[in-house]
């Protein structure tokens, strides 16, 4: 039988591999310029008076009557001057005014969130980033920190981790030791209400620097650097939500350890929810070898499981949807993410539906979506308000119920 062969394949050779790595990278550039045009960097949404109305859960009168106060932002007219607009800072100052009792009360610190999984394309990274996005349309100030080398979530906020990333914008200076708070690589995004703590490739170090310090140092404890790290920012932010690699790295490992809670999205299908299986079983096995042997243990105040990509046509969804029921129990949030065409419109362009001004394709596919996603941050609100509790058993917040579900702004 004549073997077969790819045409024009050779022997490939690392600096061929250099070469094509450049040419990846270029293409990035070109391809994040034609989505981000015309400035190449992401803009956050505007709102009309209807859907800023919608977000403060109150109808258009009501809300023309207290702009005439002046004592919050009045928006400004668009081009054509026929409706209001409000830029998404002045959205958020309305939305936590109208908030105010449900926010993070005085004497309380951020709750830190981990996303994670052992497997990518699980919409982990997506997760992140519409969880920080929607918290912030809840009034709330978020910190995100990627830690995974390839830099997904970072691309999500219109940065190149190749190009635009430098060492010090990541969490690898905290990790070799040279910072000791993670404050040096904060910097501010494009979403009002976010701040980033961006990653590059040049991260995978930490998966060989945090080894080599617990060998060199005796009393060195690999998996609280990030922990560590965080705490003097915790006062600053209301959630910290950290995305993890699709690995149980040390970075993962780092992540959890400084986190009040974790979510995992989880598809219903069988390969991703094997994988799951093995991704808590090693997990245990670490923090019994790390914690558990020395007389220290970690407890985490939340896990949730989300039903993420969720395909109605996929006719095994639903005898796997019971294995995770039965599995995980009252983990499993009682939302679903659907697998839509607006998700992946919105992922080719960098985005998710929080950045969808204008969605040209059907309304209600985009409203089921949208819907989701907002219930979706609304539970985890609810547990973020749970911890504050307990960090100020004294704290005023609204009931737990008020912000289920979360109005959703209606599509342009």
């Amino acid at each position: 039988m004549e073997q077969l062969s790819i045409t024009g394949q050779k022997g490939i050779s690392l600096g061929a591999i250099a070469s094509q790595a450049s040419r990846a990278t270029d293409m990035m550039t070109q391809v994040r310029s034609a989505m981000l045009s015309p400035t190449s960097r992401k803009t956050a949404p505007t709102f009309n008076l209807s859907q800023l109305a919608s977000m403060l859960d109150i109808e258009k009168g009501p809300l023309s009557h207290r702009m005439n106060k002046g004592d919050l932002p009045s928006g400004h007219l668009n081009a054509a001057g026929t409706r209001r607009e409000f830029t998404l800072a002045e959205a958020r100052t309305w939305i936590r005014e109208y908030r105010k009792e449900r926010l993070r009360p005085t004497g309380a610190e951020a709750v830190t969130i981990s996303i994670g999984n052992f497997k990518g394309g699980v919409g982990k990274t997506t997760t992140a980033m519409t969880l920080a996005q929607g918290l912030t349309l809840l009034g709330h100030k978020v910190l995100v920190i990627d830690t995974d080398p390839q830099g997904s979530l970072t691309t999500l906020f219109g940065k190149l981790p190749d190009a635009e990333v430098t060492e010090q914008d990541t969490i690898l200076p905290l990790v070799l030791g040279q910072e000791d708070s993670i404050r040096y690589a904060i910097r501010p995004t494009y979403w009002d209400g976010i701040d980033l703590v961006a990653a590059a490739p040049s991260l995978f170090g930490a998966e060989f620097a945090l080894p080599s310090r617990q060998t060199q140092e005796p009393e060195f404890e690999f998996w609280n650097v990030l922990h560590y790290g965080i705490d003097d920012v915790r006062p600053d932010y209301d959630v910290i939500v950290i995305d993890t690699p699709p690995s149980l790295s040390y970075t993962t490992i780092n992540a959890f350890m400084a986190s009040n809670g974790i979510v995992m999205p989880l598809p219903p299908n069988a390969l991703d929810f094997a994988s799951a299986a093995q991704f808590w079983s090693i997990f245990s096995d670490l923090t019994d070898e790390l914690l558990t042997r020395r007389g220290l243990d970690k407890e985490f105040d939340f896990l949730h499981i989300l039903l993420s990509r969720v395909d109605s046509a996929d006719v095994t969804a639903n005898i796997v949807r019971q294995w995770i029921q039965t599995t995980y129990a009252e983990k499993v949030l009682p939302v679903e993410i659907p697998k839509t065409a607006v998700t992946a419109t919105a992922s080719a362009e960098f985005g998710t539906v929080y950045d969808v001004e204008r969605y040209d394709g059907n309304a209600k596919t985009f409203k089921r979506a949208r819907d989701a996603y907002d219930l979706f941050v609304s539970y985890v609100e609810t547990s973020i308000q749970s911890v504050w509790r307990k960090q100020v058993p004294s704290a005023a917040l609204s009931p737990l119920t008020s912000s289920i579900p979360l109005r959703t702004r209606k599509s342009k």
